[in-house]
């Protein structure tokens, strides 16, 4: 395949900002293209041989993080606390359910969101909606919602300062298995989910010690691999940051090891599908209730001609009433085709609602429901239920209705803190992960 890298721009692109004025974005765009990478195309492929495994059914892929990360949230605490989070949910998931897991956060990108609607109405008065702090501001004024190209620039810088931390924390010691009970100190004492996973982190310390009494110190033991990915949706940026491959000569998106295609852009004729078609990263597409077989094994032609194993993964996001009735033609008939793909259940985004108070939010009964529903239609075609893509916050806020430190309706005004979507707190994404590794384990 020819690598024309801008083929994508004779095409219709949605959800892109409009903004004011192009030459200014031509500029950052260009100081962009100057910038060092923020990953290693080594590291995508090592990703990439990781979820070929996921597509053989040997390993889990645990995909989560922020709906809509903030510049402001690109602090030492507030990436600790998320990553801390997944760590404990993948211990749980490979201890409990004894299965690799891969761990890829939506982390150190994930800036910009697609909008329903292109403008928001607060008691009349109409401004563009807020797509992302890397394209506006979340204050609902004028100023704030003018689209500003210069935020890219601080995307990739907040995401450069993610990523560092992210790097320190999973190679420096933090993320070493011996520290088990220390992610969980602040948390074990009023939580149901925080003392089940202190039994197992006890579990795992006998075994450890065995391990080392017999002599086996393995370095995997000591640190973790552990990927980063965001939706591409703004072409201008993540195009700025697709480089050639020293090694192949082939162009990667070097802003995440994986980025993915949402349920508004997979239009198979679209900018979005046709850029993707081009990078050689592994990517994912979302693909939600309304999507055919034949759409799906259309962008399997189009994003994976060549049937490279880890390379593509669909990202189901269905809703629990709707799961068990749409997803099992879709597995069936790309399975009958023979395509490759890693197959991983978001179960976030199908099952929103509006609390009588106004706030958006969701069940974690919905949100298992989803799960369960995900791993019963794969047990009864003999597929691999691949892994769960999840939002979640390592901070203890009041989003998500339920859990085992139960949330009801009427506590969402608390701590609700996200910028766009209802996200799963500490204790409801480890009650998840329990549940999952159930799930894994009887299927």
């Amino acid at each position: 395949m020819s690598n024309n890298l801008d083929s994508w721009r004779e095409l219709p692109a949605a959800q892109q900002p409009e903004w004011p004025d192009r030459g200014e974005l031509d500029k950052v765009v260009a100081e962009l293209a100057g910038l060092p990478p923020l990953v290693f195309a080594g590291e995508c492929d090592n990703l990439k041989a990781e979820l070929a495994a996921v597509t053989r059914g040997e390993a889990f892929v645990l995909q989560g993080g922020d709906c809509a990360e903030t510049f402001s949230g690109a602090t030492a605490d507030g990436v600790r606390n998320k990553l801390k989070t997944l760590l404990q949910m993948a211990i749980v998931l490979t201890y409990a359910a004894k299965v690799p897991v891969v761990k890829i956060g939506r982390i150190a990108g994930q800036f910009a969101k697609p909008r329903s609607k292109n403008t928001e109405d607060r008691e009349g008065v109409e401004l563009p909606a807020y797509r992302g702090d890397m394209v506006n501001g979340f204050d609902f004024t004028p100023e704030s919602r003018i689209p500003d190209p210069g935020r890219l620039l601080r995307a990739y810088h907040s995401s450069a300062v993610t990523l560092n931390l992210v790097r320190a924390f999973t190679k420096g010691g933090y993320a070493d298995l011996r520290q088990v009970h220390a992610w969980n100190q602040d948390f074990v004492s009023e939580s149901p989910a925080g003392k089940r996973y202190e039994r197992l982190a006890r579990e795992i310390d006998q075994a450890l010690a065995f391990m080392h009494a017999c002599g086996a110190d393995p370095e995997e033991f000591h640190s973790v691999e552990f990927y980063s990915s965001h939706e591409a949706l703004i072409l201008d940026y993540d195009r700025a940051l697709t480089r050639i491959d020293s090694r192949t000569g082939e162009p990667y998106d070097v802003s995440a090891h994986m980025v993915w295609i949402g349920e508004r852009t997979r239009q198979l004729d679209s900018a979005h599908v046709e850029f993707f078609s081009r990078i050689r990263n592994p990517i994912g597409v979302k693909l939600g209730p309304t999507t055919t077989a034949e759409e799906a094994l259309a962008l399997v032609e189009k994003l994976n001609p060549n049937d490279e194993p880890g390379r593509l993964t669909f990202i189901t996001r269905m809703g629990a009433s709707k799961i068990r009735e749409h997803l099992p033609s879709l597995v069936e008939k790309v399975t009958a085709n023979g395509a490759r793909v890693a197959w991983i259940c978001d179960p976030m985004h199908g099952n929103t609602f509006e609390a009588p108070s106004g706030h958006k939010t969701r069940r974690l009964d919905d949100v298992l429901n989803e799960v369960a529903g995900f791993f019963e239609v794969h047990r009864a075609l003999g597929t691999h239920p691949g892994g769960i893509h999840i939002e979640f916050t390592g901070d203890d806020v009041t989003e998500c209705v339920g859990g085992g430190t139960e949330i009801v309706e009427d506590d969402l005004a608390l701590r609700y803190e996200t910028a766009c979507d209802p996200r799963l707190n500490r204790s409801q994404s480890l009650d998840m992960a329990f549940r999952v590794a159930e799930l894994y384990r009887s299927a």
